[in-house]
C-alpha cells in the first residue's frame, strides 16, 4: 500500500507528484510553468476560499476554472452528492438524474431541444463536431484562433488556455491529417464560408485567451454566414453556459446556434460535459442515427445530482446580482492596479472578469479584440510577478495569463474588496520587480 502520510509542504507534495505524474500535474496550467515557482497543493475549500497543504488560506478566484458557481463545498451540492452516492455511484444504465438534468438544460436554453451527457468539455466539443459532420455530410470545420475547445486532435490547432500558455501551436502527436480539415481564423471577424464547411465552432465569449468579448454583430454575422452555406453553428458554452446567466450566451446575445457544448457549472464541481441541439440534429446520434458516440460514465448520477442542485439553487436575480458585483469589482481592480504603477485593463462580461497587466512604460492597455492582441498583452512578462505578489497576500489567481477570474456566488462585496486592497499592494511590488528585471 502506498504511503498515505501527507508531506509537510507544498514543495514536498509537488516533488512526490513529479515522481508518479508527468510534470507533477494532471493538467498543464497547474504546473506554474507560466509564472514560475512551486504549485500550492489544495487540501480543502469552503465558499470563496481554498486551503493549501501548509495551512495557507487563499481567496480563490480560480473556482476550478469556472466549474464552481456557488462556492466550494456548498451544502446544497455536498448534500446532493452524499445522497446520490448512498444510492450508488455508477450503473452503466439510465438513471432519473440524467433525465432531470437534461430537462433543466432544455428548459433554460432557448432552442435547445435535446441533450446528450458526457464526462468532459473535451468530449462535448469533439462529439458536437462529429455530429455536425455526420448531419451535413461535410468534413471541414472552422474555429477561431485563441479559442480552446478541449484537447481532441482536430480542435487543438490555434487553441488558447494551456496551449497558449506553453507557447504551442497545437501538440506534438497530432497528425497533419487530423487537422487538415480544420481552418483557424481570427476571432471577431466573420469568415468567408463555402459549401465544404460542416460547422463553425466558437466561444461566444472568448475566455481562454484571457477575456475577449464578442464584437457587436460578430455572433449575428456567424449565424448568417452559416445559414447562407448550410453550415452548422456550434456555441462552446463550457465556460459561459449557466455562468453568464440562466440561459448562457444564447440568452445574452439573442443568437441561437444549432448545437451547444456545456460543462463545468452543469456538474456542480464534478466531471461532466454535454452537447445539445435541435431535435432533428440530435436524431442523427446512435442508437437512432448513424453518428456513434458513447461513454461508460456518461450521465453519472453523482455529477447529475450536483449539477441539478446548482441549477435549481440559482435564479435570474442571483445572476443579475453576481454580474453587478463582478462589474464593480473589475472597475475597482483596474483602478487599484493602475494607481499602484502598472498598466492594466480588466474587461468584464457578466460575471467573467479578465485581467491584463503590463509595465507602466507600455502606456494604457487597450482591451484586446482577438488572439494576437490578447497574446501581446499576456506575454509582456508582468503577470507572473503580479500573480506571486497576490498569492503572498492570500489571493489565488490562475497561474497563467490566458485565464479569466471567476468570482461566484460566494464572493460577496467584502471578499472582493479584500482582493482589490491586496491588488494595490501587489501591483506596487510587481511594478518594482518588473523595473529591476528590465533595468
Amino acid at each position: 500500500m502506498a504511503d498515505a502520510v501527507a508531506p509537510a509542504s507544498n514543495a514536498d507534495w509537488f516533488a512526490r507528484a513529479r515522481r508518479v505524474i508527468p510534470g507533477g500535474v494532471d493538467s498543464p496550467v497547474r504546473s506554474f510553468a507560466s509564472v514560475g515557482g512551486t504549485p500550492y497543493t489544495v487540501v480543502s475549500g469552503e465558499g470563496p476560499y481554498v486551503v493549501d497543504a501548509e495551512g495557507n488560506r487563499y481567496i480563490d478566484l480560480v473556482q476550478s476554472y469556472g466549474a464552481v458557481l456557488l462556492g466550494h463545498a456548498h451544502p446544497v451540492v455536498t448534500e446532493a452528492v452524499t445522497a446520490a452516492a448512498a444510492r450508488g455511484t455508477t450503473f452503466g444504465a439510465p438513471t432519473p438524474g440524467e433525465v432531470l438534468l437534461a430537462e433543466a438544460i432544455c428548459e433554460r436554453v432557448p432552442g435547445c431541444e435535446q441533450v446528450r451527457l458526457v464526462s468532459s468539455g473535451t468530449e462535448a466539443a469533439m462529439s458536437a463536431v462529429r455530429l455536425a459532420r455526420g448531419a451535413t455530410r461535410r468534413d471541414r470545420i472552422v474555429k477561431f484562433d485563441g479559442c480552446y475547445h478541449g484537447h481532441s486532435d482536430g480542435l487543438l490547432a490555434g487553441g488558447g488556455s494551456g496551449v497558449a500558455m506553453l507557447g504551442l501551436p497545437g501538440s506534438v502527436g497530432v497528425s497533419a491529417g487530423a487537422v487538415a480539415d480544420t481552418e483557424v481564423v481570427p476571432y471577431n471577424v466573420v469568415p468567408a464560408l463555402d459549401e465544404r464547411v460542416a460547422c463553425v465552432i466558437v466561444e461566444p465569449v472568448a475566455a481562454n485567451m484571457n477575456l475577449v468579448p464578442p464584437a457587436p454583430g460578430f455572433l449575428e454575422g456567424l449565424r448568417a454566414a452559416c445559414d447562407a452555406v448550410g453550415a452548422l453553428l456550434i456555441f462552446d458554452e463550457v465556460i459561459t453556459g449557466f455562468r453568464l446567466g440562466p440561459d448562457g450566451a444564447t440568452g445574452r446575445s439573442g443568437v441561437a446556434p444549432d448545437l451547444w457544448c456545456f460543462g463545468k457549472v452543469i456538474g456542480g464541481g464534478l466531471p461532466v460535459g454535454a452537447f445539445a441541439g435541435r431535435r432533428d440534429l440530435m436524431a442523427e446520434l446512435a442508437p437512432g442515427g448513424p453518428v456513434y458516440q458513447a461513454g461508460t460514465l456518461s450521465g453519472n448520477p453523482l455529477a447529475t445530482a450536483a449539477g441539478l442542485a446548482v441549477l435549481d439553487h440559482v435564479g435570474p436575480a442571483d445572476y443579475e446580482a453576481l454580474a453587478a458585483r463582478a462589474a464593480a469589482f473589475a472597475e475597482d481592480l483596474e483602478a487599484a492596479v493602475a494607481s499602484a504603477g502598472l498598466a492594466v485593463t480588466a474587461p468584464a462580461v457578466g460575471p467573467l472578469v479578465g485581467l491584463f497587466v503590463g509595465p507602466a512604460s507600455s502606456g494604457p492597455l487597450v482591451p484586446p479584440w482577438d488572439y494576437d492582441s490578447a497574446h501581446a498583452l499576456a506575454s509582456n512578462g508582468t503577470y507572473g510577478h503580479f500573480f506571486h505578489a497576490m498569492l503572498r497576500r492570500g489571493v489565488a489567481l490562475a497561474p497563467g495569463p490566458y485565464e479569466v477570474m471567476f468570482p461566484g456566488m460566494a464572493h460577496d462585496d467584502g471578499v472582493l474588496s479584500r482582493v482589490v486592497d491586496a491588488a494595490a499592494d501587489a501591483a506596487a511590488e510587481a511594478a518594482t520587480e518588473r523595473e529591476v528585471e528590465v533595468g
